[in-house]
């Protein structure tokens, strides 16, 4: 891979993953529209890597309130606070998508990667939903007012995310404003429960790399992805949630629809890159 399409997959990464925008999609059909070769093992770490790194960094704060609220729970041997039950809501988040996605990554990239109509059509699919429930929901709830049955109803909703063309952020938010929480706190909660789940890819990834070692020539493009990826996912997520204290997610909707509609037309006639 040569440098500049490690800096630009890398940012598509940073900003894609954050935005209900759907990163799988963008990482699939950007290159397949440049003919580009594929990434391969190397670059995923790299692009794994570099949003953990934007969101540790920007949730740095919340990050170490809840490792102390964590012991402070198991020492106590209570959640009778928001604070406490937060962490464990988080794993409870987690779990559905991780187990999910150990069983089936396999079979849903077998059968989504190369099937770029499928992608689109849940572009498009997912991003309608995405609307309506922004123009339905109550918008009320904030983020103290989380509960079990509220996390895991989120997390079954993330499984979806494993499909090309979703998001996971944007189905986490819709799943976040079907259960009348505001739009700042579904997006919050949205990328707490990412953490786990994007530190884990990055890790699996990164022990297959350790088993075979980094491919020659991959150290550099993989560096700068990983810097494109860290530092545009920053951006992502300080835009996003201020974005969202004052706006709809209209815009995101209409990128999705205007894109993905633009692409089925240009398949079904016959388009080929």
């Amino acid at each position: 891979m040569n440098l500049l399409h490690a800096l630009i997959l890398g940012a598509l990464q940073g900003f894609t993953e954050v935005l209900p925008i759907s990163s799988s999609a963008h990482l699939i059909l950007v290159p397949w529209l440049m003919q580009w070769p594929e990434s391969g093992l190397t670059f995923d770490v790299a692009l794994h890597l570099g949003t953990f790194i934007a969101l540790t960094v920007y949730f740095r704060r919340d990050i170490i309130e809840m490792i102390f609220n964590t012991f402070d729970a198991i020492s106590s041997r209570s959640l009778d606070t928001p604070a406490k039950r937060l962490p464990f809501l988080i794993v409870a988040a987690t779990v559905p998508a991780a187990v999910v996605g150990k069983l089936f990554e396999d079979q849903v990239e077998a059968v989504f990667r190369s099937n770029q109509l499928l992608i689109v059509s849940f572009m498009i699919v997912f991003g309608l939903l995405l609307g309506l429930v922004d123009m339905l929901g109550r918008k009320r709830r904030v983020l103290e007012e989380i509960n079990t049955g509220n996390a895991l109803l989120i997390g079954l909703m993330q499984c979806l995310a494993l499909i090309p063309g979703v998001s996971r952020s944007g189905i986490t938010i819709t799943a976040g404003l079907m259960l009348g929480f505001s739009r700042e706190t579904a997006a919050r909660f949205s990328f707490l429960i990412s953490l786990p789940i994007v530190a884990g890819a990055a890790l699996l990834k990164t022990v297959e790399i350790y088993k075979h070692g980094i491919p020659s020539g991959e150290g550099a493009p993989m560096l700068i992805g990983i810097a494109a990826s860290a530092v545009t996912g920053y951006i992502s997520v300080a835009f996003l949630l201020r974005f969202v204290q004052k706006q709809s997610l209209a815009p995101f909707v209409w990128y999705r629809v205007i894109v993905g509609g633009g692409l089925i037309i240009a398949i079904l006639s016959g388009f080929k890159p």
